[in-house]
């Protein structure tokens, strides 16, 4: 049951576009541009519901403390992004971050909470840049940052709910995070 679980969201996960967010085309504005952002771009996607996963394989406060960090430090970074300031190796960023949280989740060795907020804050600075920095122009800042942050909360969740579903199986888990990383390496060199 958890298998099929976990391959209905994998197949959530093939349905995204790849990197398709990051052309800053389309006219929408404000909270609906935001809330549809981060679903345009399988990189998104992954690392949103790899940071459930991480979350789950962590357990306790982590299943709310590690999505949090990960918001928290996407509105700092979205807000960079909006403000124009000029941030290095973006689109690296992101991706590195695929392939990292889904080699933790792989490994299946829970890192200390402390680790995996900084390490998923650090990782979302990225993220956040690139939903500001292709913010439609008429768009409202706050609409659209409340928009991209209710998605990105609607992700980790799938990417907890899938966890737990799989909880029972430590190597379904374990096996997701290495079709992440795959899925992160043939992002990279698309």
């Amino acid at each position: 049951m958890a298998l099929k679980r976990f391959l209905s969201v994998a197949g959530f996960l093939a349905a995204a576009s790849p990197a398709g967010a990051h052309t800053g085309a389309g006219t929408a504005s404000g909270f609906l541009s935001g809330m549809f952002h981060p679903f345009q771009g399988q990189d998104h996607v992954l690392a949103m519901v790899t940071v459930g996963l991480l979350a789950v394989l962590i357990g306790g406060r982590a299943l709310w403390a590690v999505p949090a960090s990960f918001v928290g430090m996407m509105l700092v970074g979205g807000g960079l992004g909006l403000s124009g300031l000029a941030m290095p190796a973006v689109e690296m960023g992101i991706l590195t971050s695929v392939v990292v949280l889904g080699a933790l989740v792989a490994s299946g060795r829970p890192l200390p909470i402390g680790a995996a907020m900084a390490l998923a804050g650090l990782f979302a600075l990225f993220h956040g840049y690139a939903h500001g920095a292709e913010m439609p122009l008429r768009a409202s800042a706050a609409a659209y940052s409340f928009g991209f942050a209710s998605a990105t909360i609607l992700i980790h969740m799938i990417g907890i709910a899938a966890g737990m579903a799989a909880f029972g199986s430590p190597r379904v888990i374990r096996s997701a995070g290495a079709a992440i990383v795959l899925a992160g390496v043939a992002l990279a060199i698309s």
